[in-house]
């Protein structure tokens, strides 16, 4: 059986489309202030005050978890409901 021969038609060049990223995926834009849950950063906010209230919030309703706030400007983690480690008591002689 003999084959019939290839039409000579040149084809559009399809368009290339870059692929989106999936929802999950795509960077969210950050705020100076980052709550952070257990090292997991949850949401951020551009000042100090309303991290802080949302974070005690947290840390109220889960006293187990550690909860901070990161401060991405100058680099400083402030843990929310910590306990302040006592100095050692001086040795008397």
């Amino acid at each position: 059986m003999a084959l019939r021969p290839a039409t000579k038609m040149k084809a559009k060049e399809p368009e290339i489309e870059t692929p989106r990223d999936p929802t999950h995926q795509r960077k969210k834009p950050e705020e100076r202030y980052w709550l952070q849950v257990d090292r997991q950063t949850k949401k951020s906010f551009a000042t100090l005050p309303p991290a802080q209230e949302a974070g005690e919030l947290i840390k109220k309703a889960h006293p187990v978890v550690q909860v901070s706030i990161y401060d991405s400007v100058d680099c400083v983690n402030t843990l929310i409901g910590a306990d302040p480690i006592p100095a050692p008591a001086a040795a008397e002689d």
